[in-house]
């Protein structure tokens, strides 16, 4: 192996051992890979696939099912990286310094990305993907080194309930309780005092779809694929695990939908009943890939997937800087002819960046370069 394959600059979400590498997961990983990229590039304005655009507000589409898996994703794989020697102290201790480490680069690295190209720092965005997917990585760590199974479910349900209660019953100065529009509501107000000036611009900076409350419902997100990790981990046979996943993952549906009633399934402000529908999609889409990958042996076709998969935060930097260098790439003079009138011409552009993504990820995969990011 190369020197360079074993670059480790910062969140590794990888499994410790081999013998014990879920591919399921891997294909999990790639396919999100590849969700975000056409979500994120998806065209020209004019001619938009609807399916990639997330929801105005209330609601979900199907972009807005990719960060919570991704999300779920990690919290599945924590289990995995640190099940090996989780009851030695020394090891403990160096992994929690490693916690740290992963944690500050991944968030440089965000705030990199939000600078790029020209990084300005007097007005950068703070929050953004991949600082979320830092403090999320962070917190579901420590909760993991920290407690065991009855520990986790409890830190779940409090991150779960203490949002709910901080939206709705937390009287915002200027607009009231309860109330979850844009902008006016208390994940928005707390942005507004402690990030004002350093928000995403798209939404006139008042408020930021990553930001600092509604994080506490991503962590549960994470926690819900910490609890599915241990799951797999388990001593259950492989048809036990798939059934529990998949009955669990249709239990989170059907509760995240009768409970939106009364807290909207919302991405934007990432509520509790989000968290809680989309860990039911993910856990669903982990238990047929489990069975028909792992289990099975129909793996052959996952190929492609995994290969994204195993450098999953490397291709999501080089993504973003893809579509911000290129913007010619929209090429709306060809592609805005109307041959098809759903977008689906759209679809051309993050396609584009989709194979120069792949063909990167394929030479990585080739020569055995895993840039553990």
């Amino acid at each position: 192996m190369s020197s360079l394959a074993s670059i480790r600059a910062a969140t590794s979400f990888d499994i410790a051992a081999k013998k014990e590498r879920l591919s399921s997961l891997d294909a999990f990983r790639g396919l999100t890979i590849f969700l975000m990229i056409l979500a994120n590039y998806r065209g020209d304005n004019g001619a938009i696939f609807s399916s990639l655009e997330h929801a105005a507000w209330n609601g979900w589409t199907f972009a807005d099912t990719v960060f919570p898996s991704f999300l779920f994703i990690v919290g599945v794989s924590l289990v995995f990286s640190f099940a090996e020697r989780q009851g030695d102290r020394i090891f403990q201790k160096a992994f929690e310094l490693r916690i740290i480490r992963r944690t500050v680069i991944l968030f440089v690295l965000g705030l990199l990305l939000n600078s790029f190209p020209s990084f300005q720092l007097s007005n950068i965005r703070i929050p953004g993907v991949l600082q979320r997917i830092a403090v999320c990585y962070f917190f579901a760590s420590l909760i993991v080194l920290k407690c065991g199974l009855r520990g986790r479910i409890l830190w779940l349900i409090t991150l779960l309930s203490s949002y709910w209660v901080m939206m709705r019953f937390i009287p915002v100065p200027g607009i009231g309780t309860g109330v979850l529009e844009p902008g006016e509501n208390f994940a928005a107000w707390v942005d507004s005092h402690f990030l004002n000036g350093y928000m995403w611009s798209y939404y006139d900076g008042k408020w930021d779809p990553e930001g600092i409350v509604s994080t506490i419902p991503a962590i549960a997100t994470t926690l819900f694929g910490v609890l599915t990790g241990q799951w797999l981990r388990s001593s259950a046979s492989e048809r036990r695990k798939t059934a529990g996943m998949l009955c669990s993952g249709v239990l989170l549906l059907i509760a995240g939908q009768i409970l939106s009633n009364w807290l909207p399934i919302n991405k934007s402000i990432w509520t509790s009943t989000f968290s809680i529908f989309m860990a039911g999609l993910a856990l669903v889409c982990q238990a047929l890939f489990y069975w028909f990958i792992d289990i099975a042996g129909f793996s052959r076709w996952t190929k492609p997937l995994i290969i994204l998969g195993l450098n999953p935060i490397a291709l999501y930097m080089l993504s973003q800087i893809l579509g911000t260098m290129l913007p010619s790439m929209h090429m709306s003079g060809i592609f805005s002819v109307p041959i098809i009138n759903w977008g689906a011409s759209s679809l051309l552009h993050p396609l584009e960046i989709l194979l120069s993504i792949f063909i990167t990820a394929w030479i990585m995969w080739q020569k055995r370069i895993f840039i553990r990011v």
